[in-house]
């Protein structure tokens, strides 16, 4: 089982505070992290910390920080060979704030020394892969590679998050269009989520579902709405949940998961992440994944 994981690569500084967030203020962090982020990187470690094969397929500058993203992806498991780095460039960074709740503020600098070009993808050979996974951060390679799975008649999965471009295109090439609840939004042009999700169902080609923070995951089988509410846990730091979800999305897709289980599981995944700070470290393994669903499943019963 091997997945490509497609977009981008970012430096995360993470500053914790105690208070929650307001429209303006000065806050003193008590706890500062700097680690790898971005949506298909961080994907790509989560499949490669849940026992599965990960390329990670982007762009990253030769500056101090793009050696530490890849570095740090070579030091979970994920295969960089196929990453492309831009000489005398600086690679992407985010500054993420996070409250006492675990929820976070993002502000991130797509550096627009890494080129949108695609011609270096010529060289991938693609078929090898189970799944391709896309993020929309990088438009023009997730359109470029999403037409490859569909040419190659592979499953495709796409990180429909909030973005400036119109993402209309590359959830309509997809398998699977897994939508952030605002991605979800702007895309529908609507304002309720069942609306929004029932939109989206008959805009996409694909399956449609939107993940909900704390409320869960939704999505739309066989003209059917169905929900799963989601797991309760100690939340620590939100940060890379979604993105731990997608990855867990695509390892469980291509380990043959589908409808409630494949839901379930990638809710585990990223349910777990969340009682540890920062965006990866707190990533399970496929043990502690089983072992958690086992215990949920039990009590679940009593």
């Amino acid at each position: 089982m091997k997945i490509a994981c497609v977009g981008i690569a970012v430096q995360d500084r993470i500053y914790y505070i105690e208070k929650k967030f307001s429209n303006s203020g000065k806050f003193v962090s008590y706890d500062y992290r700097e680690v790898g982020g971005g949506p298909a990187a961080t994907a790509a470690v989560t499949i490669a910390k849940l026992g599965g094969k990960a390329d990670f397929i982007g762009r990253v500058g030769d500056d101090f920080a793009g050696k530490a993203l890849l570095s740090e992806l070579e030091s979970y498991g994920v295969n960089i060979k196929k990453t492309k780095v831009y000489k005398n460039a600086k690679s992407s960074q985010s500054a993420i704030f996070v409250d006492k709740t675990g929820e976070r503020l993002i502000c991130n600098y797509p550096s627009p020394d890494l080129l949108d070009e695609t011609s270096w993808l010529d060289s991938i050979n693609f078929s090898q892969y189970d799944i391709i996974l896309c993020d929309v951060r990088w438009h023009k390679g997730a359109l470029y590679c999403l037409k490859k799975a569909q040419e190659l008649n592979i499953i495709s999965v796409l990180d429909a998050d909030i973005t400036p471009q119109d993402i209309l295109s590359l959830a309509q090439l997809s398998s699977y269009v897994v939508f952030s609840e605002p991605g979800l939004l702007k895309l529908s042009e609507k304002t309720n989520i069942k609306q929004a999700l029932d939109c989206a169902n008959n805009l996409c080609k694909g399956n449609v579902y939107v993940t909900l923070g704390g409320d869960g995951c939704g999505w739309i089988e066989n003209i059917q709405r169905k929900h799963h509410r989601g797991f309760k846990v100690n939340v620590i730091d939100t940060t890379g949940a979604g993105d731990v979800f997608h990855g867990a999305f695509a390892f469980a897709l291509a380990n043959g998961y589908s409808g409630d289980e494949l839901v379930e599981f990638a809710s585990a995944v990223a349910a777990l992440k969340c009682e540890s700070p920062g965006g990866r470290d707190g990533i399970p393994s496929l043990e502690q994944v089983n072992i958690f669903l086992k215990a949920q499943n039990n009590h679940g019963s009593e």
